[in-house]
């Protein structure tokens, strides 16, 4: 458990170090420097690579170092239309199935990020935002929704961050997130899917620019 545990915060700080640009599509992430570099042992570090392996953000190669993934513009886009989808669904199952106390709590998160956004470090914000979307996922109650919506949010993670960051527009991205909020509370999924979908077109758009 200490060793899983270990390796969940390496690669927290493997995926930052992606997210910040120190390590860039191509690189390659030497076990042995990397470990050596964070003061831990290699099977810690070659557990966070699985984990961002498995997520997309690093591909394994056989008999060589494994390098930060560099997936193509066209699959950017393809695991963007699935997330939509995914982010769709659990906004009208959380507006059935979210208990009082789970929407709370989203607006709390809300809350957070409009008190912190200016002064925020885009990073801290970024996964913020992140945390938003992924709690409107668990108040669906849906174990399969919530395992897949995990798994696309995760490899795209860094395509996310970087449209987020060449699109930083505070009113735009708080404006959606309180609309959200309140079709959550108004149990409204006609009025949540509406402004999720337009909340990630804009990204579909910034992707593609």
């Amino acid at each position: 458990m200490a060793d899983h545990t270990l390796a969940d915060q390496i690669a927290d700080q493997l995926r930052r170090d992606i997210l910040r640009g120190k390590l860039n599509p191509g690189d390659p992430i030497k076990e042995r420097d990397n470990a050596a570099e964070m003061g831990v042992s290699r099977t810690p570090m070659r557990e966070a690579i699985r984990i961002l392996a498995k997520e997309g953000l690093v591909t394994l190669r056989p008999a060589r170092s494994p390098v930060i993934a560099a997936p193509s513009a066209a699959a950017i886009r393809d695991h963007l239309e699935v997330l939509i989808a995914l982010e769709i669904l659990s906004g009208r199952l959380a507006c059935a199935r979210a208990s009082s106390d789970e929407i709370d709590a989203i607006a709390l998160i809300h809350d957070e990020l409009v008190d912190g956004y200016d002064d925020m470090d885009p990073l801290e914000a970024f996964e913020l935002d992140m945390r938003f979307h992924r709690a409107i996922a668990a108040a669906a109650h849906n174990d399969a929704l919530i395992h897949t919506h995990s798994a696309y949010l995760a490899r795209m993670w860094r395509a996310r961050f970087l449209a987020a960051q060449s699109r930083r527009n505070r009113d735009r991205v708080l404006g959606h997130h309180g609309e959200i909020v309140t079709a959550l509370r108004a149990r409204d999924a006609e009025a949540i899917a509406r402004t999720i979908e337009t909340h990630l077109s804009d990204l579909m758009s910034a992707i593609d620019t």
